[in-house]
């Protein structure tokens, strides 16, 4: 990709994030907030219209119906990117060919299975997250089962009785689960009911328990409870505070940190 059209494919992203944080916009404050003319803007709306990310409406534009779904995923996804694939590395570092794992459907395991795609090793891949399978598209030496269910359209994940029910049948050496939050007394948190029930379900099927959760997420609540912290092995980064540490022992937490000065 040329570097024109690096700077286009970010001015477009940030066209999307904007409308996504603010609602609808006027072109001239997009070109305010992007520092870009007018007719580049007008230009890049059209673009984004075309791919159905936007409708343009009288003087601005806003998210078309539909899209804040992808656009609030991909919006998370960026969040804390750093350590979201600092924290993968530590954790595809953990991988044994030949195993069973499962991937769930939150964003530093996404990074996770970014990492497989790039370095694919032979494995049997279970996951809930659609977006996780799309990774593994075309990958050699990979056996990848989509579990089957009702789609959480918020996570892009399977959730339900019948993606709970199809876990009771398998087996797994090793589980990747992203969080929520980590609550003040070392417990994990969803924000959804089906979410939670279903991680809970996962935590339960496999012989090797890894969350993957960077440092933002500790001292956090989300509504739905799923287990405790030391329930799992826990792969986090080098930003979790002194405090946090030292809690994390006195929870019986065995923690690999990751560390960020060698992320961009």
């Amino acid at each position: 990709m040329s570097q024109a059209a690096g700077v286009k494919v970010d001015r477009l992203d940030a066209i999307r994030s904007h409308l996504y944080a603010n609602g609808f916009s006027t072109i001239q404050a997009l070109a305010d907030a992007l520092g870009a003319s007018l007719a580049t803007v007008r230009r890049d709306l059209q673009i984004l219209e075309q791919e159905g990310a936007i409708d343009r409406v009288h003087g601005g534009a806003r998210i078309a119906d539909g899209s804040s779904v992808e656009v609030a995923f991909q919006e998370r996804e960026k969040r804390h990117l750093s350590a979201k694939r600092a924290i993968a590395t530590a954790a595809y570092d953990l991988l044994h060919p030949r195993s069973a794992i499962f991937l769930d459907a939150g964003t530093t395991v996404l990074q996770l299975a970014r990492l497989i795609r790039i370095n694919p090793i032979p494995l049997r891949i279970f996951t809930n997250g659609l977006t996780v399978a799309q990774e593994f598209l075309n990958i050699p030496n990979l056996e990848v089962v989509l579990l089957g269910g009702q789609l959480r359209s918020e996570n892009a994940s399977i959730v339900g009785p019948q993606a709970e029910a199809m876990l009771e049948t398998i087996w797994f050496d090793q589980l990747f689960l992203g969080v929520s939050a980590v609550s003040p007394d070392g417990t994990i948190y969803s924000v959804d009911s089906a979410e939670a029930s279903l991680n809970r379900r996962m935590l339960t099927r496999s012989a090797n328990r890894f969350v993957l959760a960077d440092s933002s997420k500790f001292g956090t609540m989300a509504t739905y409870r799923v287990a405790p912290l030391s329930t799992a092995k826990v792969i986090t980064d080098s930003g979790l505070s002194q405090q946090w540490r030292e809690e994390l022992v006195n929870f019986g937490v065995d923690v690999t940190t990751a560390d960020l000065g060698s992320k961009e």
